[in-house]
């Protein structure tokens, strides 16, 4: 197994690197630095990397008024998928969910993103909805843990 770590973004530069996966797995919907500063306040981002490479990010978001379970997003850039690495970062994130109470787990992936897709559904995740962004083309699917609580 290669040298894995997780780091919470405290910096710019670590948020950089969590920019960078995130705006090369989701190109359809890009995030700011100023976008994802405002977002570290209110979620879990964390950072993957092998030896000094960022190779994949999370999201872990608590429940709120709009969504009673928590979301976990974990994305590994291609080069480095296959290996793992998702399913390292992916219980980290339940981990993390364990701790926020919510009614159940979801995730949600761009439609286009067939890798991503598969691997949610690999791991029991069951497609809930699909729904397109204000100005989108590219549809995400939503989809949840049958079994965890799950509001759908």
């Amino acid at each position: 197994m290669p040298n894995l770590r997780f780091i919470s973004p405290q910096d710019d530069a670590t948020l950089a690197d969590w920019q960078h996966v995130h705006n090369t797995i989701i190109p359809t919907d890009p995030l700011s630095l100023d976008v994802l500063r405002e977002r570290r306040r209110r979620y879990r981002l964390e950072v993957a990397y092998v030896d000094d490479v960022a190779v994949g990010c999370s999201t872990v978001r608590p429940p709120d008024d709009e969504t009673p379970n928590v979301t976990v997003i974990a994305r590994i850039l291609p080069p480095h998928r296959r290996q793992g690495l998702g399913r390292l970062l992916y219980a980290r994130c339940l981990d993390v969910a364990a701790t926020l109470g919510g009614a159940g787990i979801e995730t949600v992936v761009l439609a286009s993103n067939t890798e991503g897709l598969a691997f949610a559904r690999a791991l029991g995740f069951e497609e809930v909805e699909t729904y397109l962004l204000d100005g989108a083309t590219i549809p995400y699917v939503a989809l949840a843990l049958p079994g965890r609580g799950c509001a759908a």
